[in-house]
């Protein structure tokens, strides 16, 4: 079970903060992880259209979409963040 937890607007569409969810084998990078939950339903997609403009940590460390995901305990998602 990997553990997915959802920020800001993300977190709204889903409609949950977190959950824990077993991965199919072909879940391999976090592209993948992508491409997977938007099948999940309309709540995912709505959250994920634009998979590219969504920001990712494994294990609290930024990641890329090509980043491998095997052995995360946790994957965070969130949409981009401003500072000022």
């Amino acid at each position: 079970m990997t553990k997915l937890v959802y920020f800001a607007w993300v977190r709204e569409r889903i409609g949950k903060a977190e959950e824990e969810i077993s991965l199919p084998a072909d879940v391999v990078t976090v592209g993948d992880l992508l491409s997977h939950l938007k099948g999940l339903g309309e709540e995912y997609e709505a959250a994920l259209q634009f998979p590219q403009a969504i920001r990712v940590a494994i294990n609290m460390e930024h990641v890329d979409h090509d980043e491998p995901i095997g052995g995360a305990r946790e994957i965070g998602l969130f949409p981009p963040m401003t500072g000022g």
